[in-house]
């Protein structure tokens, strides 16, 4: 019998694991600011698109989690702005050369 109230705590724990887990922000603050990051090296074409994809990517996942929703958002503007500059400056870039 003291088996299943062991199933039973375990369960209860990994439930309570799973619902801290989905509350947690952590993952919004790290997307924002590898969005803060696209957005500063964006004028290196390449590493702005691939650094701002990431952003999105991490956007994407973090939106999900409804305390981190509102920084998700953020970071995922701040992706598109950086891949939007990379693809300025590199247009810039062709059109000089």
């Amino acid at each position: 019998m003291s088996t299943e109230n062991t199933v039973a705590d375990r369960l209860l724990e990994d439930a309570r694991k799973k619902t801290a887990k989905s509350e947690s922000p952590v993952l919004g603050k790290v997307a924002l600011i590898v969005g803060a990051i696209a957005l500063l090296v964006s004028p290196i074409s390449i590493v702005g698109w691939i650094v701002g994809a990431a952003a999105i990517g991490l956007g994407v996942a973090a939106v999900r989690r409804p305390a981190a929703a509102k920084q998700a958002k953020i970071a995922m503007v701040l992706g598109g702005a950086a891949i939007l500059v990379g693809v300025f400056f590199f247009t810039l870039n062709v059109a000089l050369s």
